[in-house]
């Protein structure tokens, strides 16, 4: 655990893949120590996709205080510095209130950016990212990386040909504002709380079992209403290219509605996305943020007591 500071506010992290109840445990750390719930989710951040992306219920709104859900248009892109600048300020509005900020989610490019700010990089035009996906998508990633080797031969040396994310993010940003991403990391992360003791508590299931949980939880949502929740996103006329319209289901299930997919097979397809991203979900933080108290189970009552007693002692040294 963390060593206090003078003035130092308390932080609580709550993360995990999919599905493993991370959700459950913040609720109920929140219900027993007056916290406040705040997003750390990329998807649930959007409107019109209760079902799909696991959000909150109004029961489980209506029992502790929950932000940030549900709070972006579909038709709008939520970047990770607009997130973290809405976290920081529902995080000092929290404990200005004299409760505990439990940051609960699994993207963990929105944890990280919390947890240490973000460099300095400028906005990138809808444009450029468009023209540069495009360019990925008709030649492949060796052209692109042929060009980011020009521009910026020091991402390039740390960007794979085939990692196409980070390759697409680096072109970008060079092609915008004709500065290479390594010198914008160069300058250093801004943007942070000050103050503030994070401490991560993260859920790692063991593989198997959390696999089978969420291939259970797929078959839940579709019980739900998931189906007529897609139709509604697709009757929006939406570009496919939107973040919202890339959550996991959405782009399976709308191909079972336009008749392309069987049933059985939209569902299968979607359970192994969601398995894959589990899978990269439990790699970015075993390597990320090593320093976390790490649960190895999927959370359930048993668990309670300890982990009640863990986040206790948290707060007794870093009080609210």
């Amino acid at each position: 655990m963390n060593s206090a500071t003078d003035n130092t506010r308390p932080v609580l992290i709550v993360a995990g893949p999919t599905a493993s109840g991370k959700s459950s445990m913040a609720m109920d750390i929140a219900a027993e120590f007056d916290g406040v719930i705040i997003n750390a989710d990329s998807m649930q951040v959007y409107q019109n996709l209760r079902i799909l992306t696991a959000r909150p219920d109004k029961a489980d709104e209506a029992r502790v205080p929950h932000r940030l859900y549900g709070v972006i248009p579909p038709s709008q892109n939520c970047s990770v510095a607009h997130w973290r600048d809405l976290a920081v300020a529902e995080v000092e509005t929290v404990l200005k209130a004299g409760q505990l900020p439990v940051v609960t989610g699994g993207t963990g490019m929105y944890i990280r950016a919390l947890m240490q700010g973000l460099a300095p990089i400028p906005e990138v035009p809808a444009e450029i990212r468009l023209a540069v996906q495009a360019g990925f998508d008709k030649n492949g990633g060796t052209a692109l990386h042929a060009e980011l080797s020009e521009c910026d031969p020091e991402s390039a040396a740390r960007i794979d040909v085939g990692d196409k994310q980070r390759l697409i993010r680096a072109v970008e940003i060079y092609r915008a504002t004709e500065t290479p991403l390594s010198h914008w990391i160069s300058l250093g992360n801004e943007g942070g709380l000050s103050n503030v003791m994070f401490q991560p508590l993260i859920l790692m299931p063991p593989r198997e079992a959390l696999y089978e949980r969420i291939d259970a939880r797929f078959h839940q949502m579709i019980n739900e209403g998931a189906l007529d929740e897609v139709g509604k996103l697709l009757e929006l006329g939406l570009d496919s290219e939107l973040s919202a319209m890339k959550a996991v289901g959405v782009r399976e299930l709308a191909g079972y509605l336009a008749g392309d997919l069987t049933l059985e097979l939209a569902v299968s397809s979607a359970q192994q996305a969601s398995r894959n991203y589990a899978k990269r979900q439990m790699t970015w933080f075993r390597n990320q943020i090593p320093e976390a108290e790490t649960v190895f189970a999927q959370y359930s009552e048993s668990q309670r007591p300890k982990i009640f007693s863990f986040v206790r002692q948290f707060l007794l040294t870093n009080p609210v």
